[in-house]
């Protein structure tokens, strides 16, 4: 195969795909849509089958837990997959939607339309469930979708995307509006997101390597995030209670996970009274301490941070701990070491709440959440494509609406410009 030349033609087989799903009807959409999530159901054995092949692969090449655990797909979780799916067809469609329009003095109207991006290449590790979110979501956005999955993942990753075609074409859809780039050949990655007159925008959805040789080689403008490096901070006016079922949530209900909390920062007044309970929760549960010099002197058990502890995403059964004075030292330490993904604070204080959510600058904050909640499920969006920590056009759990863009339209009645 040469891998330029086919993945060449993936890229206009989308562009020409594109045409098609940008003008079809929510009904036909949604049509599709509700046929893969029931080919899911329907071939959930055979979903399941494949993946245990991946699983097998990935054990003997070495995989590391975190992302076997990324890789594993249960009965569950297909059935969360075709969930996700009809979430999505539930969804208002955006496409089309008009908005802001206002009279100008020329007699002119003035407003803005939502569209689509156009062709979207998703380049993710391990996570098979990705190949249908984010085929649910660009379908449903109007857009053509070119996934690249992991080599960890191919079985799995092309008996899902045979689902989604089967969806498509059943509703009068082309195939290739959803293709899975069918090699694990890394050249195919380095030439996808340089086809600037193919590809709109590349979504990378995998570790800090993968985005970081994406950053420096991409020539299609990208939505990202580096890692995951959450924050739970407990403030001198914490609930106890509330404090230790956040932590445990957000740390210890999957280590795997970008949303899963890695640091903790808790104020000095009430370290004493707090940090011990938490602390014993999470040794209980196997979680490494590193903390400061205050948390070692109150957790016999913790070992000492360093500056790189407090600035890592460790996907992993330890955590940072600090001792800070209160709210200005927590914002100002997670500003500088966290990765701008989601913060919460626990603290039954209105004022300092509010100056956490306007101070901290992450794409989610939260006031007495687990950090677990920053996912596209949860907030309201269905499937999510990825969360992106860029401040520019999306910026936290990516749905549909980031999926599209806005153009300004005039609607006129012969006016002309004098």
């Amino acid at each position: 195969m040469n891998i330029k030349e086919y993945v060449h033609q993936v890229g206009q087989q989308a562009r020409e795909a594109s045409r098609s799903i940008a003008r079809a009807d929510s009904k036909v959409k949604n049509q599709a849509l509700r046929t893969i999530a029931a080919a899911i159901r329907r071939e959930s054995a055979a979903l399941i089958s494949a993946n245990r092949e991946d699983l097998t692969a990935a054990r003997a090449a070495g995989l590391e837990p975190a992302m076997l655990d990324r890789l594993t797909l249960s009965e569950k979780g297909v059935e969360a997959m075709a969930e996700g799916v009809e979430q999505v067809a539930a969804l208002p469609d955006p496409v089309g939607e008009i908005s802001d329009l206002k009279f100008r003095p020329s007699g002119i109207q003035v407003g803005k339309m939502r569209v689509p991006l156009g062709v979207i290449g998703i380049i993710y590790e391990a996570r098979p469930n990705v190949t249908a979110d984010a085929a649910a979501l660009c379908l449903k956005s109007g857009n053509a979708a070119i996934l690249r999955g992991g080599s960890e993942a191919i079985r799995s990753n092309r008996a899902i995307a045979a689902l989604v075609q089967e969806g498509l074409t059943s509703a009068g859809l082309p195939a290739n509006v959803v293709q899975v780039i069918d090699t694990t050949d890394r050249a195919a990655v380095g030439h996808l997101i340089t086809l600037r007159e193919y590809v709109d925008v590349i979504v990378p959805r995998g570790g800090k390597g993968l985005i970081a040789r994406l950053l420096a080689e991409s020539r299609v403008p990208m939505i990202q995030h580096l890692d995951g490096n959450c924050h739970v901070y407990i403030d001198d006016d914490a609930d106890a209670d509330k404090a230790l079922r956040i932590v445990e949530n957000s740390k210890t209900q999957r280590y795997g996970t970008c949303n899963t909390a890695e640091s903790l920062l808790v104020a000095r007044n009430v370290a004493a009274r707090l940090l011990l309970p938490i602390t014993a929760m999470l040794l209980a549960k196997g979680v490494e301490i590193r903390g400061c010099v205050e948390t070692q002197a109150l957790v016999k058990e913790a070992k000492a941070a360093t500056e790189e502890d407090y600035a890592t995403e460790f996907l992993a059964p330890i955590i940072s701990v600090k001792v800070v004075a209160g709210l200005d030292e927590a914002i100002d330490h997670i500003n500088r070491y966290g990765s701008h993904h989601t913060e919460t604070i626990v603290s039954e204080n209105y004022t300092k709440s509010m100056r956490f959510l306007r101070e901290v600058d992450s794409s989610s904050v939260m006031i007495n959440a687990s950090t677990r909640f920053a996912d596209g499920f949860e907030y309201g969006l269905g499937a999510e494509i990825g969360i992106s920590t860029d401040k520019i056009h999306a910026r936290g759990p990516v749905g549909l609406e980031g999926l599209t863009s806005q153009k300004w339209i005039v609607l006129g009645n012969g006016q002309v410009r004098s």
